[in-house]
């Protein structure tokens, strides 16, 4: 009986929480850089050449290799486990009102963990491609990159087919980029395990986040590409 009342309460956390979390009033995470983009802003003589927008992933970069975004005048504006639902409310305060030069969009992950509501790729997709147009429509050159691999999400195990998901959408943003002229990173391929389907444990403890080895093999793609999406 005790096991049957525990959970049961942990299946109406599970439940409650993604309800707990959209109802929060800063949901898109729109305070979390206020400041710094501020910041940025006062400063009229600091360029900012290129904005990476994302997740945990992006932002975990920053925090253990700063001096790839000061030396190269990139900003950050990564943020745990969010969402494209969540970038896409916050793209003008975090990207388009800082005038980059461009934009590179890492996203999509956290939508497969169903972090704030069932996975629908179409969703997705539409709201990475409505942060392309955002950018465009202000004079930004957008820089779509892959997802990286991944087959299971220490946070939310009963996510299924992971990497069967992964590899769907990395296709459909390739496919685009393509389609529409856009420069593409493939952070995927030189990232997975020789299974392919997971995150090379050389460069990860969890199996989702790079660690510095990680994102030592990420930083020369994405300068490449940002060298030549501003060519």
């Amino acid at each position: 009986m005790k096991t049957r009342i525990a959970l049961t309460l942990l299946a109406i956390i599970a439940i409650a929480l993604p309800l707990i979390a959209q109802s929060q009033p800063d949901w898109p995470g729109l305070e979390r850089y206020r400041a710094a983009n501020a910041l940025l802003a006062s400063h009229a003589d600091t360029a900012c050449l290129v904005v990476f927008m994302g997740n945990s992933i992006t932002e975990y970069w920053e925090e253990l290799n700063p001096d790839f975004f000061t030396r190269n005048n990139y900003v950050c504006r990564g943020i745990s486990g969010q969402t494209t639902y969540q970038m896409v409310v916050r793209f003008r305060q975090d990207v388009i009102n800082l005038h980059p030069r461009a934009v590179v969009i890492s996203a999509g992950t956290n939508d497969i963990a169903e972090n704030t509501c069932p996975y629908d790729e179409a969703a997705t997709m539409g709201n990475i491609v409505s942060m392309v147009e955002l950018a465009q429509a202000s004079g930004i050159v957008p820089i779509v990159a892959s997802l990286l691999p991944c087959d299971r999400y220490c946070w939310n195990l009963d996510i299924e087919n992971v990497a069967e998901k992964i590899a769907s959408l990395n296709a459909l943003l390739k496919a685009y980029a393509t389609e529409h002229h856009l420069v593409y990173i493939d952070y995927f391929t030189p990232m997975v395990h020789s299974d392919g389907r997971s995150l090379n444990p050389a460069y990860t403890l969890d199996g989702v986040h790079p660690e510095i080895a990680g994102y030592d093999v990420m930083a020369p793609l994405a300068q490449q590409a940002i060298a030549k999406a501003l060519q």
